[in-house]
């Protein structure tokens, strides 16, 4: 009988023979189908994710790790990635590999071609892919060293600068930690059926067992440019974006749900709808709202601020730009520079030689508003009294985002954000936290969104002022106030600010996409740095502590998502005209300007449609722009003093007595309905 070892499998242990297998334990003890959306692909080894031909040693906690699962799915990605990049060198062998990692739905991989991919290429390597995975690669992994890894990939310039980087790669570029880490090198062999090696590339791994589990669930998505490890000093690659899932029918769902997306594109409908545009002569991520937008823009923000009044905050304005030396307090210099326009150096004065006679002073568009705040809470002494003191502005910033990433409303370089700037005493933050985090779901709901979970942003080591024992403190503070909340709460390890860990409020759309919203960070640090103090109750002076809130996190970019969550079908009281009035005859528009004039006194945004339009295309205009209720009047409609009720989905109620109309409409509006 041969040597046998005891590993802990779903819970329990379990003698094996020396020599097994993760996959050989796994698929034995708990019957892993070998294919499907359940089929087991990885191993997770004292918590480490091994392939399945890891061979146990004593000890060992094994876990199995399935295809659909978070994990199975990056690994079943980043496969999919290796396939497409031996798909691309056996059409172009003079192609070099750059990265490519597993990402959100999907994967990319980076080329140096020699010209970009033609569409009519991309589908000639979905082919060539096909034939791969048809075949029944087996991926083998292969540990090397340093040396090895240069002779065998002496062909790859971008793998060998990889190899340099190992340890560092994290911060080197995006994904190449998936190529190199702080260990050991290794390289996977793609393994055809007669035993020989197929391909190779640097990578860490794992991978699929053998490429017949991608089967026909993968697609390419498109191409791109891009310069290598993200910086425009580097050369610039190709790359290639696709996806993969576990079967065809998830694959054909996914890009069903991405054809749902392309129709709610927040930058078409704007368009559309004539709510908002980039002008070339104002500059990148720079938005000017339309009169339209401007409309739906005032209602959300109206409504935000009567919350905020009836919650007991106090406005405040601050300036656009400042002094360098307030950035320099705040640390944003230190820690945020990056992210910031380019100081203007003004004031200096020069005598007539042209030598200095009196410096001049940095100036910063401010890329957040919470320094400001601090000042206002230290222009005068304040009380125990006044706390909690709850700041709040509609403040416009200016952040230096890359070109690559502005992205229409949702990543811009100017933004005006619902800032919030809470100074409690240290007794007084977990029931503030409480309060705030309710009132931000409330709001939220209100503007329709209501499918949410939450995030904590814990400290990124490399990147933090202020004490251990602060920042722990505060973590824990957070985390109870979410874990309270009842709604689920997902660890971000290193996502916090430079000055305080975070709570952020995850929201999910119509199409269950998820958008990050409201964050709330607890800060020890500003009110230390600016020496912010008030007296308390037993006369002594105390150091206050800082919440920050954004609720929208920026107006433009709630702007997009509420819009692409409605369809650009706002609801009545957001949309930019809630009621069109359409007659069916010239003779009968007096009818309905009284009836207009009656809304009117009401608050509701109403149109009588005049224009020399036949009937059916004023119809037909009023539901393409989406405007909550059309009212309609022809004859009996007058001689009833009444209206056809036409909604927008389409549905209709004739002969509607005006006073009963104009209720309807003005309840909807006033109670924030949904509208057909």
């Amino acid at each position: 009988m041969p040597a046998q070892i005891t590993v802990s499998v779903d819970g329990a242990e379990r003698p094996v023979p020396i020599g097994t297998t993760a996959g050989g334990l796994l698929i034995d003890e708990l019957g892993g189908a070998a294919r499907g959306a359940g089929a087991i692909v990885v191993a997770r080894v004292d918590g480490e994710l091994r392939d399945l031909a890891h061979v146990l040693t004593a000890g060992a906690v094994v876990e199995a790790v399935t295809i659909d699962s978070p994990d199975g799915l990056a690994v079943l990605r980043h496969s999919t990635a290796h396939v497409l990049a031996q798909a691309v060198q056996q059409a172009h062998p003079d192609a070099r590999l750059g990265i490519g990692p597993p990402v959100r739905d999907g994967f990319y991989y980076d080329f140096d071609v020699a010209t970009p991919f033609t569409p009519e290429d991309v589908k000639a390597l979905e082919k060539a892919m096909q034939r791969i995975v048809n075949e029944g690669q087996t991926f083998v992994r292969r540990v090397v060293t340093d040396d090895q890894a240069r002779a065998e990939l002496a062909a790859e310039p971008y793998k060998l600068e990889l190899i340099g980087l190992k340890g560092n790669a994290a911060d080197a570029a995006e994904g190449a930690a998936n190529e190199v880490g702080a260990g050991e090198l290794t390289i996977y062999d793609n393994v055809g059926r007669d035993g020989q090696v197929v391909w190779k590339d640097l990578c860490r791994g794992p991978h699929l067992p053998t490429t017949k589990l991608i089967t026909n669930g993968f697609s390419l998505m498109r191409t791109a440019a891009a310069y290598w490890r993200g910086s425009e000093k580097n050369p610039q690659l190709q790359r290639v974006y696709g996806t993969a899932w576990p079967t065809k029918d998830e694959l054909r769902a996914y890009v069903d749900r991405l054809a749902e997306a392309e129709r709610r594109d927040h930058r078409k409908l704007g368009a559309e709808l004539d709510l908002f545009s980039f002008p070339d002569e104002i500059g990148s991520g720079l938005a000017v709202f339309h009169p339209r937008g401007g409309v739906i823009r005032k209602a959300m923000e109206d409504y935000s601020r009567q919350r905020h009044e009836e919650s007991g905050y106090e406005f405040v304005y601050s300036p656009h730009i400042t002094k360098s030396a307030l950035f320099e307090t705040s640390g944003h210099l230190d820690w945020y520079a990056e992210g910031m326009y380019p100081p203007m150096h003004l004031d200096a004065e020069l005598d007539a030689d042209g030598a200095v006679r009196k410096p001049g002073q940095d100036y910063y568009l401010k890329p957040m508003n919470c320094p400001f705040h601090c000042l206002v809470f230290r222009a005068r002494g304040r009380s125990y009294r006044e706390l909690p003191l709850r700041m709040f502005e509609f403040g416009s910033v200016y952040r230096y985002e890359k070109s690559g990433v502005v992205h229409g409303l949702t990543r811009v370089r100017g933004m005006t954000q619902d800032d919030a700037h809470i100074y409690v005493a240290v007794d007084q933050i977990e029931s503030e936290l409480a309060l705030l985090l309710t009132f931000v779901l409330d709001l939220l709901k209100d503007y329709g969104l209501d499918d949410f979970y939450l995030e904590l942003s814990t400290k990124n080591p490399d990147k933090y002022v202020g004490s251990d024992e602060v920042w722990q403190q505060a973590t824990d503070t957070l985390r109870k106030v979410a874990q309270d909340s009842g709604l689920e709460l997902v660890p971000d390890p290193g996502g916090a600010a430079f000055y305080g860990p975070k709570i952020s409020v995850q929201a999910r759309d119509a199409i269950g996409r998820t958008w990050q919203m409201s964050t709330i960070q607890l800060d020890f640090n500003l009110p230390e740095r600016f020496g912010l103090e008030y007296q308390a109750a037993d006369g002594t002076r105390q150091r206050p502590v800082m919440i920050h809130r954004a609720l929208f996190g920026s107006v433009e970019r709630f702007f997009a998502v509420l819009l692409e969550h409605y369809a650009g079908a706002f609801p009545a009281w957001l949309a930019p005209v809630q009621v069109v009035a359409i007659p069916v005859a010239d003779v009968f528009t007096d009818h309905l300007h009284d009836v207009a004039a009656r809304l009117r006194a009401q608050g509701i945004r109403v149109e009588v449609d005049t224009s020399d339009d036949r009937f059916p295309k004023k119809i037909r205009n009023a539901q393409k722009a989406k405007v909550p209720f059309m009212l309609i009047a022809g004859e009996d409609d007058v001689s009833k003093g009444a209206v056809s009720f036409r909604y927008r989905d389409g549905s209709q109620k004739n002969a509607v007595p005006v006073d009963d109309a104009i209720t309807e409409i003005v309840a909807a509006v006033r109670t924030r309905a949904a509208t057909p």
